[in-house]
């Protein structure tokens, strides 16, 4: 479910805290994670460094996407039309089972291992000879884990001056958010929409408006929700090499979500973050109280894990109502902080298409309870129709090449690639700024959830 799972290096949202100002520091205490800070990095100028090259000439093009920003190591061969020509990941879930989570010096190795024969294994499904049978390069530059990043970002690097091929820098989280659009077809998810994203790293509330332009409406304060399930996991002792959620997810359906009394995170708080610490505790406590002769049961396990899943979700529905009451307000403007329609042009699009993305968005039951909410919650534009929910199949929710390959494509097409020569890679990189004046409107009801259906009404 991405890196917030790993034991030695956690990868929090914000840029290092190198700015010299403390008061500009203090002014972002509270900020969730993942929020854009308003100082920069003195490195900021040589990062992805704009190459005069223009995108591959003709259509359709072909993208060679490389994915090592954790514990698996993806590769892709994408065209431009939407067609996924061949595809191919190395797992490392056996390696780091017995850590509990992921090790970043042996994931980089596993990476530096497994790079050049999964590139292999993907040009020879796409029926192409070498990397100079495709039209551009592609990889993952940030954030993740720094090491393993560096591993996958040098062999983008050789391949694309080896073979003079147009290079771009992929923004991992970014490229989760833009899965729907090659799932359904760009043409039918069109800009703006509101995007929860959800992993082992982050747990985010967007609204995006186009490449690259995504104002961060909430953000978790602590864990995220991926990592809140890889905790909750190793809590009950599941197999957590491959990720906590598909474990705990399995066992949560044969318990009772409602036979463990555990607390819904910030109910009183009206705003659209998140926090997962507070319930993970609360789990644990409710483990360590448990008699020796029934915290050992499948059953009390079972009960646990369906327990902990409901209070999760219903958060999250919670926010997502909150979210959408908000959209409701925008009144065919999108806020100031997502730099709306200039004089003279068409008046922005309402955003009334939920995307969700990312590691913890292949759970079924969550895809469940979220399409139950969009269907009972009307749009934005006053027609009644409800909310359209958007998620990418299972397997491309977690990382994989094919993302980052599809957010090149949509980076190309218009007109955006880098300089390949002396590109780095960035651990810490946040998605977007934090919205402004983005508040809840009174009278917005939250979702509460009916345990004896298990959806949100």
């Amino acid at each position: 479910m991405g890196c917030g799972r790993h034991i030695i290096v956690r990868a929090r949202g914000g840029l290092p805290s190198c700015c010299s100002s403390s008061a500009a520091s203090r002014a972002h205490v509270g900020l969730g994670k993942g929020v854009q800070r308003s100082f920069a990095s003195a490195a900021d100028e040589h990062f992805l460094r704009v190459s005069t090259r223009g995108p591959p000439v003709g259509r359709p093009f072909t993208v060679l996407g490389i994915e090592t920003s954790c514990d698996d190591t993806g590769v892709a061969i994408v065209s431009s039309d939407g067609r996924i020509l061949g595809e191919a990941l190395a797992s490392q879930a056996a390696l780091h089972e017995e850590w509990g989570g992921v090790k970043p010096d042996v994931a980089r190795d596993a990476h530096a291992a497994a790079l050049d024969r999964v590139v292999g294994e993907a040009l020879e499904r796409a029926g192409l000879a070498t990397a100079a049978d495709v039209d551009a390069i592609a990889v993952t530059v940030g954030p993740g884990l720094e090491i393993c990043l560096r591993v996958g970002c040098e062999g983008a690097k050789a391949l694309a001056l080896a073979h003079d091929k147009p290079f771009v820098g992929v923004h991992h989280l970014e490229a989760h958010v833009l899965m729907s659009r090659l799932a359904v077809g760009a043409a039918d998810v069109a800009f703006p929409f509101l995007t929860l994203l959800t992993s082992g790293g982050h747990c985010q509330l967007l609204l995006t408006r186009g490449l690259g332009k995504h104002a961060v409406l909430g953000s978790t304060l602590d864990d995220a929700l991926g990592e809140a399930f890889d905790k909750v996991a190793r809590l009950l002792e599941l197999p957590v090499g491959g990720g906590g959620g598909p474990a705990l997810e399995a066992l949560a359906r044969e318990g009772n979500p409602a036979a463990v009394p555990l607390p819904i995170p910030m109910q009183k708080k009206r705003n659209f973050d998140f926090s997962f610490a507070g319930l993970k505790t609360a789990v644990r406590l409710a483990v360590e109280r448990a008699p020796e002769e029934v915290k050992r049961t499948r059953q009390f396990q079972a009960d646990v894990a369906a327990s902990f899943q409901h209070a999760a979700f219903t958060h999250l529905e919670q926010r997502l109502s909150f979210a959408m009451g908000y959209c409701a307000r925008l009144e065919g403007v999108i806020d100031g902080a997502m730099n709306g329609a200039q004089d003279g042009a068409d008046p922005p699009r309402l955003p009334g298409t939920l995307v969700v993305s990312g590691g913890v968005a292949a759970n079924q039951e969550l895809r469940r309870r979220l399409q139950a909410l969009c269907d009972a919650t009307p749009a934005p534009g006053g027609d009644g129709a409800p909310w359209r929910l958007l998620v990418p199949p299972p397997r491309l929710c977690t990382d994989n090449g094919v993302m980052v390959a599809w957010a090149a494509i949509e980076a190309l097409n218009e007109g955006g690639s880098h300089e390949a020569e002396g590109q780095g890679v960035r651990a810490r990189w946040p998605l977007g700024r934090l919205a402004e004046n983005a508040e809840v409107p009174k009278g917005t009801k939250s979702a509460r959830s009916d345990l004896r259906k298990g959806i949100a009404v």
